[in-house]
């Protein structure tokens, strides 16, 4: 029996909007879900992901929200009325802060449930707030066709331990620290965490399927590291057990990309196999 094949996150590390676009219709026929960061969505907000959306493709959100929970709240709602797919958090901003988040989502999911069952349920039987109702109708874009990720940031690919103790005065290992942050997590009502390939097997075997794991930093055989410092390869990801890997500059910087991300694609499976 095969192993799970992750699917393909194409990172839209790019500050061109035209670009972008042109990058989703390019590599359609091979990839049907992307990232949008704070440096695309900054410059162009909820346009780009609804542009994103229009061609039929998901939309993971990744803006790393980390503020009070009512405000965190509030930018989750926010993102799930303009159809975003999976969208993340700072783990480290605390159980209160998480929750608000899935509550968000639970909420914005009861509201439409209610209106998809009609007279079955009135409105006056789910709790809503005025800025979820008020969200939900603000733009014609339809929602995400499944219930939403919300994913749990853990350590940052970009980080070593050194960094850590720099930041944190932390002396234990990076797999610990994860690990701590998927618990809180999961136990906040997230569905996953953002994790490096490090630490994806140790979450996998503590936390089995129920958690989705989203890798990113992953990069062909003798690539370029870039500026993240914990890095894999494809075939690390799947023996990984992750749901989803995230890719950007080894495919938005090639010289093809749609044979970059074909490539990806083929060494995932084979992996698998």
């Amino acid at each position: 029996m095969g192993k799970k094949i992750p699917q393909l996150i194409v990172a839209l590390d790019v500050e061109d909007r035209n670009r972008a676009v042109e990058l989703v219709d390019e590599l359609g026929d091979a990839v049907s879900f992307f990232k949008v960061g704070s440096r695309l969505f900054t410059a162009f907000g909820p346009s780009i992901v609804e542009e994103i959306k229009s061609r039929g493709a998901d939309v993971f959100l990744d803006l790393k929200f980390h503020d009070i929970p009512a405000t965190v709240a509030g930018s989750v709602r926010a993102a799930l009325s303009i159809g975003v797919d999976m969208m993340t958090l700072h783990a480290s901003g605390g159980a209160e802060m998480l929750r608000a988040a899935a509550e968000a989502v639970e909420e914005m999911e009861a509201m439409r449930a209610g209106s998809e069952g009609g007279k079955g349920k009135g409105r006056s039987e789910i709790e809503l707030s005025a800025e979820a109702r008020n969200a939900a109708v603000s733009r014609a874009v339809e929602p995400a066709a499944s219930r939403p990720i919300l994913l749990g940031v853990t350590v940052l690919t970009s980080l070593s331990r050194q960094n850590l103790s720099e930041i944190y005065s932390y002396d234990g290992t990076i797999e610990d620290l994860v690990l701590r942050l998927v618990e809180l997590s999961v136990g906040s009502g997230l569905d996953g965490v953002v994790s490096s390939v490090r630490e994806a097997a140790a979450i996998r075997e503590r936390f089995g399927e129920r958690v989705v794991i989203v890798t990113p930093g992953i990069r062909f055989a003798n690539a370029d590291r870039d500026d993240q410092k914990r890095i894999a390869a494809p075939k690390d990801a799947v023996s990984a057990g992750s749901d989803y890997i995230v890719v950007g500059r080894p495919i938005i910087r090639a010289a093809s990309p749609l044979e970059a991300a074909e490539r990806m694609l083929a060494e995932l499976k084979a992996a698998a196999t």
